[in-house]
């Protein structure tokens, strides 16, 4: 299967670990939303889509990536590094695994989290969140979410 990861990866480099330990898996090429070809990810059997939490959120750059992208077909997968938890109220990887039903792909499984190193605002003062993370258990659940794809 030709598989692809599209992944936005900027603080300290927790998402594109994941990415890498999913693409060991998928044999998958990992690329930025900037050098991904729309194409590309048209041609692909199964994309996977991931960034950080930024704001609650999935990264602007990732989100604008799939919104652009023309209505597909194929499996896809959505997946994600956060200092916290995600909330009921506030999901943060949902949303884009809507968006991407929404265009035509089928999206596999729940969207795939774990924590990461997180050093954002108050979290910075006391030198960060969950130093360490992505961690060798979370890459292991890495391996096992995309194995399962």
């Amino acid at each position: 299967m030709n598989a692809l990861i599209v992944c936005t990866s900027v603080s300290h480099g927790n998402t594109r670990r994941v990415a890498g330990a999913m693409a060991q898996v998928l044999d998958a090429k990992v690329v930025p939303p900037e050098e991904a070809d729309p194409a590309e990810v048209a041609a692909a059997g199964l994309v996977g889509f991931g960034s950080g939490v930024f704001y609650g959120r999935l990264h602007p750059r990732l989100t604008a990536f799939v919104r652009a992208l023309p209505d597909g077909r194929g499996r896809a997968f959505v997946f994600a590094t956060s200092g916290l938890p995600e909330l009921p109220l506030m999901p943060f990887a949902r949303p884009s695994a809507q968006l991407l039903a929404g265009k035509g792909y089928e999206v596999t499984e729940s969207p795939f989290s774990c924590r990461g190193f997180d050093t954002w605002g108050p979290f910075k003062v006391v030198g960060g969140l969950h130093k360490g993370r992505p961690g060798d258990a979370d890459l292991a659940a890495a391996r096992a979410f995309a194995e399962r794809l």
